[in-house]
């Protein structure tokens, strides 16, 4: 009898250090993948990973502060940008649980002020999963360099797109909108009479012990915040400002990659929200992108040899800032990137990471051609930047990324080189032939140029591929005017 009891335990000292191995051979793989990521400019920020509910691995990569060269690490507070939304989602789906609000009203139920001819359709289940049409505001024209930069209360910000027409009847599709959690925290302020701020840590981040967590402030001195910045090619620069009281309930929160590991933990439980109500954030309400839509989350499934994964994620984006949060719930895995070097291929490295933990092969890391480019043609014109792509788009050193070859036709488009935009976009298209996105760009591109027929083509193509693309609709609509 002792015997056997020495034999299993012997089992299982070997089985718990075997996976731990498992674990320790996993976290170098990562380690070596965002190595590889931060060498080639494509991560600058922090990670976390946990497998089985238990942290395998977190580091900094990169620096928090360029002129001061102090390191990204584990505790650097990042602003989340959209990975606010879950937050703010779990504030609403919390007030409803307690009677205080329901999910299925018109939204003019708690905003009386609100014209009743649009607010009298929505409902706080539309804003939630952004079905309910209201046009988002961060996709206005100039919005950037009109609206950003000035401080606005939750009231004054709502009327600046309250009176706008819908873009559809609510509920008919998905339709990403900023302007519906704007519209969520405002009414989570009216119900409670505290602000939205307060809201959260007294819901959220208190009750978790998320004291690196909160809504930032650019005037606030916070301990440990990383500074943003965005890349023009290789150049890095300062991101420029944006008052903190736009993204509000839609983006204004900071946090670190250890609280955010806290909050998916809770996610777990009941200490937030009864098992029925936090079930309802995760639910696919709605399809959109490529998986479905629920309360502030995305889903969607990924292969995983012979099975499929559910996976459970949201990603952010902000002035400086790039972020991913993605849960599998099945088995208590966790990733997160936070970046605080603008827009990168967040979405890469998690699949990558994600395949590293289920023992699929992964890509590795590939120079951006994108980058190469932008220096090109912003210096030397169209043809030797063309020249430079037929040399270099067959190295197998480098790759076309879609998101990076956007944002440099972009920023060429910004600094009146358009031509070479065009350029730029055409090699996004070619390569990305079932890209909305790409011919969206493309579109914008020839009508900057004043070449409205090719604009027309692009954008037909784009909306004929995304048909939630509405700006594309828009613009179509006044060409044809003309």
């Amino acid at each position: 009898m002792k015997k056997s009891i020495k034999l299993i335990a012997l089992f299982v000292a070997f089985q718990l250090s075997a996976l731990s191995i498992f674990a320790q051979d996993k976290a170098q793989q990562i380690e070596q993948l965002l190595n590889k990521y931060n060498e080639y400019g494509q991560f600058n920020g922090s990670a976390l990973v946990a497998e089985n509910g238990k942290v395998i691995f977190k580091k900094g990569f990169g620096s928090a502060n360029m002129e001061w060269n102090i390191p990204n690490q584990s505790d650097t507070k990042f602003r989340l940008g959209s990975i606010s939304k879950q937050f703010t989602a779990l504030l609403i789906v919390k007030l409803a649980e307690e009677g205080k609000i329901k999910l299925d009203v018109p939204i003019t139920t708690y905003l009386p002020d609100y014209p009743k001819e649009n607010g009298g359709k929505i409902t706080i289940h539309h804003l939630l999963t952004h079905t309910s049409g209201i046009p988002n505001y961060t996709s206005a024209p100039n919005f950037l360099r009109d609206k950003a930069k000035n401080p606005y209360t939750p009231e004054a910000f709502v009327k600046t797109f309250s009176s706008l027409s819908l873009e559809f009847t609510p509920g008919e599709k998905f339709n990403y909108s900023n302007s519906g959690y704007f519209l969520l925290g405002y009414i989570i302020e009216k119900i409670t009479g505290k602000t939205y701020e307060q809201n959260l840590q007294e819901t959220i981040f208190t009750p978790l012990k998320m004291v690196n967590s909160g809504y930032d402030h650019s005037d606030v001195i916070i301990k440990n915040r990383a500074a943003g910045y965005e890349k023009e090619g290789k150049k890095i620069v300062n991101a420029s400002y944006i008052d903190m009281s736009i993204p509000y309930a839609a983006g204004s929160l900071y946090s670190t990659v250890e609280d955010l590991y806290l909050w998916d933990q809770a996610l777990y439980t009941n200490k937030l929200l009864s098992e029925k109500s936090m079930e309802s954030l995760f639910k696919p309400y709605i399809k959109a992108w490529n998986g479905f839509y629920g309360y502030g989350w995305s889903t969607y499934e990924v292969p995983n040899g012979d099975s499929k994964l559910t996976v459970i994620e949201h990603g952010g984006g902000i002035n400086g800032f790039n972020t991913v949060i993605s849960r599998i719930p099945k088995d208590k895995i966790l990733i997160v990137l936070l970046n605080n070097t603008g827009g990168t291929v967040l979405g890469e490295m998690n699949t990558a990471i994600r395949n590293i933990l289920y023992n699929q092969p992964f890509n590795q890391p590939k120079k951006s051609l994108a980058l190469d480019l932008l220096d090109v043609y912003n210096e030397k014109g169209v043809i030797a930047g063309t020249d430079t792509y037929k040399k270099l788009k067959n190295d197998p050193t480098y790759a076309i990324k879609e998101g990076d070859m956007n944002r440099v036709g972009y920023q060429l488009l910004q600094t009146g080189k358009k031509k070479e935009a065009i350029e730029v976009f055409k090699i996004n298209v070619e390569t990305f032939p079932k890209s909305g996105n790409a011919y969206d760009s493309l579109g914008e591109a020839y009508l900057a140029d004043g070449d409205k027929k090719l604009a027309m083509v692009n954008y037909k193509k784009s909306v004929e591929l995304d048909p939630t693309n509405e700006g594309g609709k828009k613009v179509l609509e006044e060409l044809s005017k003309k």
